[in-house]
């Protein structure tokens, strides 16, 4: 595992399009992922939408969030935190310099992940080198908009999850995102699954591609990248 290395991509979107809620990076999703990462012998670049500063959802700043994990700890790491005003584009990187990538998630995911080109690119050189393809919570929102060579859409036909419209409303917010993630997996050609208990970790695995649930399902995905690129 010593020396590998992990594209982490997160949003550049800080606020909801319809309503007036702010939203951004749910911290934790980058942290417990970044920390044991770490803690394995592996390294990682966060890269952006547009790149330069990241927007944090301020939900994922409350007291009880941040005594998660030790997502408090790295919210006061003054170092780690600067990484995050200085993150490089998404159009600037390429799947040659990395083993495996990592979709974070947070609301702004929903508005800047689906349909940016530079990212289903990546996603479609990681996937079709043999890669690691990784998400968490909202993050699969990614999935949706990466197509292979032969025009099939990344997702057709695995096994996946990402966040469930059951969690959406009862986050109250089924309202102001501008999809449902649940029905758009499925739509295109996903077969997807999720824990029965709102909120409950759950990780799917398919071959290379490994997404998680919801914010508790950072941490086990990450342990299944892990294991993967071990």
């Amino acid at each position: 595992m010593s020396g590998k290395r992990v594209l982490i991509v997160v949003t550049s979107v800080g606020e909801y399009e319809s309503v007036g809620y702010r939203t951004g990076l749910w911290l934790g999703e980058l942290t417990h992922f970044w920390d044991y990462l770490h803690d394995a012998g592996g390294t990682a670049t966060i890269a952006s939408i547009a790149g330069g500063p990241v927007p944090l959802d301020p939900e994922s700043l409350t007291p009880d969030v941040l005594n998660d994990l030790g997502t408090g700890k790295r919210y006061a790491d003054r170092t780690f935190m600067d990484l995050l005003d200085t993150t490089v584009s998404i159009a600037d990187v390429t799947a040659d310099d990395y083993d495996a990538i990592y979709l974070t998630g947070g609301h702004g995911v929903m508005f800047d992940f689906p349909d940016e080109p530079h990212l289903a690119r990546l996603l479609r050189e990681f996937h079709e080198t043999g890669k690691v393809v990784s998400a968490v919570c909202h993050g699969p929102a990614g999935l949706l908009g990466s197509t292979l060579s032969n025009g099939e859409y990344l997702i057709a036909g695995r096994n996946v999850t990402g966040f469930s419209w059951p969690e959406e409303e009862f986050a109250h917010r089924a309202d102001a995102v501008p999809f449902s993630l649940q029905a758009r997996l499925e739509e295109r050609g996903a077969v997807y699954s999720f824990a029965a208990e709102p909120f409950a970790p759950h990780v799917v695995e398919d071959g290379r591609l490994v997404t998680g649930q919801n914010p508790a399902s950072a941490r086990p995905v990450a342990e299944a990248v892990v294991k993967q690129l071990g």
